[in-house]
Parts: structure tokens; C-alpha cells; sequence
């Protein structure tokens, strides 16, 4: 990469970190400071924990179009205002509608699409899977230091605290965006990180990519009801609210670790379709395991940790299966998909938590997310074994158009090469190669050889 791709992609990463840092600090407190909050009931509360999946969910799709005709950072700066008058609307509400309001225009500040599409600006085909790599590594640092920071800003300061805090981190994203990210030279449409309207019928019909998405809105319905009600027996279970760090910080800590390893057998040893499994079953054995033991703070702790390998293992796995999976340029329309399943799933997770809880207790809402885990290790042990196909692309600017046909002839021929699919309006062919199988120097020796005719 260049100074100016790194500077590019760790500015775009910060921007998105702040912004689902300010979303996920809440998820581990809400439901135990919502008493303070008048009209507050299960239900509500669940749904002001969910909210901002429904309005995110609706809104990303249109954010990233629009993002192409207005240009990125008008549109990333809109989002990150909405998001902040979010923060400040749930920050001054006494009752629980107020900051169901709050949530849900926090959410309308859906610009993940736009920083994608920024981010490919900015980047040269070479390097883009990279950089895309690199701001999806951000969003998992977040998740992480949100759900211990939540506890401890809380602790001291109420949910109004987080809000007050969400609000001043979107303002210093603003910043970020007029001050440290790069201006692109042009603004065009990347097929490999941004949704195509014309291309998701195709999306949508293709099985093994619904298959993916069924998982991640599962995945994300299960983290947001477990999070309706895991803050309340943890403070049953006698550990304050303030301390409840002392909990999410070890179990994501020593999860992730104990991940590494399988994602290098499913990736390196091409064991995915096993790896996978096991980890969906890991996360209907934590459900089952919390349905019935979830009185005691080691229960708890012991449940949430096997939960949690699972969730990271999947969390980590789903977006390259579905990289492997989409025709390469068909990435961005996939991804599109993915993210909109993900968002609906938390909105979905977190109501239904709430009325389950309502209606027959905490223990029901973990028989609930079981029911749901085991649906989803149906549909994942029904899938495909992937292909291990990574995504390539290749700039053309330097071929010839009357040799592009027989550019694409030769290439598709070098060994590892599985597809070759040209778009002649971006001047830049997607590959899909297979990297333990190609012959990286009869394909660097072509590339350079039609580079010059």
C-alpha cells in the first residue's frame, strides 16, 4: 500500500469503529438502567436495544446509492449528524420512548456502505481486499472494547452518560472525515464493494448465499436477545453493574485466542464446512447449557464464553464464505445482502428477546436463541462445502480494447484461474483464483507482457 492507501484505510476504520463503538456500549446496559426510565417494560426496552437494526437495515442500501450520485463523505457526514442528533435526543429523554426515538435515528446514520465505497475510491484493485479486511477488523476491536466500556461508563455516569459519549465521538468521526481522509481523484462504481440494484435478484436466488445470510441474521438475533437479559442475571448473580467488565472482558479475551487456531485449520487445511458447524453448535450448546444453568455467576461466565467462541468463529468465518462463495463481481451485491440480514436479525433479536422475557422469563429466552441455533446447524450441516476461491482484481487501463478479449483468453487459462469476468465501464476484470493452485509467475509474466501491448 501507499502512505496515502494507509492513511486512507486507517482514517475510514476509525470512522467506522467510533460509530458501532457508540451503538454497541449499550447493548450490556440498557436493560439494567432502563428502570429509571418511565413507561419502560420488557418489551420496550428490547426494542430500544434493537431499534437502530430496523432503520439501519432500510437505510444502508439507499445511503451507498445515494453516495454515488451526492459523493461519499457529504454522505458519511450526514450519516454521523444523524447519528449524533440520535445520541442527543436518547441522551435528554426521561422515558423509555425517548430513547427508542434516539435508537432508531441512531441507526438512520447508516453510512457503512458509503465508507466501503470511499474506501475503494481510495485504494488500488491490488490492495482493496486488504483495506476492506482491515476496516471489518475495526468493527470486531469496537465490539469488543464497547461491551467492556459500557458497564463502567454506566456504572458512573447512567445510559445518558453513553449517549452524552456517543455524541461527541460522531462529532470526532466529522473531524475525521474532513480532516484526515483523503479526497478521492474519482468517484466511480466498485462492483466488489458496493450493491448493485440490478444485480440482487441474481443475489438473492443464488441458495448458498441465502443460506449465509439466514446465518448472520440468526447469529446477530441471538446476540442481541441474549443481551436483553445476560446484564440482568449477571447483577442477580450479585455483581454490580459497574464490574460487569470484570466478566466481557476475560470472556471475549481468552475466546478470541482460543479461536485463532480453527480459523487457520478451516482457512489453511480447507476444513470450513466443519469448522463452521462445530462453531454454530457451540452456540445452540451455550443456549442450552444458559436455559438450564443460569442461576449462578459461574454458570453465566462459563455459558457466555462458549457462546462467545462460537459467535467470534462465526463471525469471522461468514464473510469470507461469502467472498469465496459470490462470483467476484458480485461481492459488493452479497456483502449489500449480508449486512442488511445482519441488521435485521438484531432488530428481530432484541424485540422478540424482550417479549419472551415478558411473557415467561430470562430462562425462555435462552430456549428461545436455542431453538434458533439449532435451525440455523440444520441449514449450515445442508450447505455446499465452499470453494477456496479468493477474489483478484485486475486493472485494464493498459490493455488495449482490441485486446481485451484475447487478455481475458490467456489469463483464464493460466492454472488456479477459475473465472475471468470483465466490466468493460470500470476497466477492471474479476478473477476468482484458487492460490494453492496458481502459477503466480505465468501470471505476473502475462500481466506484464499485455500491459505493454
Amino acid at each position: 500500500m501507499t502512505s496515502m492507501e494507509r492513511r486512507a484505510t486507517l482514517s475510514l476504520s476509525s470512522i467506522y469503529a467510533l460509530r458501532m463503538l457508540g451503538l454497541f456500549m449499550i447493548l450490556p446496559v440498557l436493560s439494567l438502567f432502563a428502570e429509571t426510565l418511565e413507561g419502560a417494560t420488557p418489551l420496550l426496552i428490547g426494542l430500544a436495544i434493537s431499534v437502530y437494526g430496523l432503520t439501519q437495515a432500510f437505510l444502508q442500501i439507499p445511503f451507498g446509492l445515494m453516495s454515488d450520485r451526492f459523493g461519499r463523505k457529504k454522505i458519511i457526514i450526514l450519516g454521523l449528524v444523524l447519528f449524533a442528533a440520535g445520541s442527543v435526543v436518547a441522551a435528554l429523554s426521561t422515558t423509555i420512548y425517548g430513547v427508542l426515538i434516539g435508537r432508531a435515528l441512531q441507526g438512520s446514520g447508516a453510512i457503512a456502505a458509503a465508507i466501503m465505497a470511499l474506501a475503494a475510491d481510495l485504494t488500488q484493485e491490488v490492495h482493496r481486499t486488504k483495506a476492506m479486511a482491515m476496516i471489518g477488523a475495526s468493527i470486531g476491536m469496537s465490539f469488543g472494547v464497547a461491551v467492556t466500556l459500557g458497564p463502567v461508563i454506566a456504572g458512573y455516569s447512567g445510559i445518558q452518560g453513553i449517549f452524552w459519549l456517543t455524541a461527541v465521538l460522531s462529532f470526532l468521526a466529522i473531524f475525521v472525515v474532513l480532516f484526515v481522509v483523503p479526497n478521492p481523484e474519482h468517484t466511480k462504481v466498485h462492483r466488489d464493494a458496493e450493491l448493485i440494484p440490478s444485480q440482487l435478484t441474481t443475489v438473492l436466488k443464488n441458495k448458498d448465499l441465502l443460506r449465509l445470510n439466514y446465518g448472520i441474521f440468526i447469529l446477530h438475533l441471538i446476540l442481541t436477545a441474549s443481551f436483553m437479559i445476560v446484564p440482568l442475571l449477571l447483577r442477580d448473580a450479585g455483581l454490580v453493574a459497574k464490574d460487569h467488565w470484570m466478566v466481557y472482558l476475560p470472556v471475549l479475551v481468552t475466546s478470541m485466542a482460543v479461536i485463532v487456531p480453527f480459523v487457520i485449520i478451516a482457512e489453511k487445511k480447507r476444513k470450513m464446512k466443519p469448522v463452521f458447524s462445530a462453531a454454530v453448535a457451540s452456540v445452540l450448546i451455550a443456549n442450552i447449557g444458559l436455559y438450564f444453568f443460569n442461576a449462578t455467576l459461574f454458570s453465566i461466565i462459563l455459558g457466555l464464553w462458549v457462546f462467545f467462541c462460537g459467535f467470534n468463529l462465526l463471525e469471522a468465518t461468514l464473510p469470507s464464505l461469502i467472498s469465496k462463495t459470490a462470483p467476484g463481481d458480485l461481492k459488493g451485491t452479497a456483502m449489500g445482502a449480508y449486512s442488511s440480514s445482519q441488521f435485521m436479525g438484531a432488530f428481530i433479536g432484541g424485540t422478540s428477546g424482550g417479549w419472551v422475557y415478558g411473557e415467561w422469563g430470562a430462562s425462555y429466552v435462552f430456549l428461545f436463541c436455542a431453538c434458533a441455533a439449532a435451525s440455523w446447524l440444520l441449514v449450515a450441516l445442508s450447505m455446499n462445502a465452499p470453494q477456496y476461491l479468493a477474489n483478484l482484481l485486475i486493472s485494464t487501463e493498459d490493455v488495449a480494447e482490441k485486446n481485451l478479449d484475447a487478455f481475458i483468453a490467456d489469463i483464464v487459462a493460466v492454472d488456479g484461474v477459475a473465472s475471468a469476468t470483465l466490466q468493460s465501464s470500470e476497466q477492471v476484470v474479476y478473477l476468482k483464483v484458487d492460490n494453492a493452485q496458481l502459477d503466480k509467475d505465468k501470471f505476473q509474466y502475462l500481466l506484464g507482457q499485455w500491459s505493454k501491448a
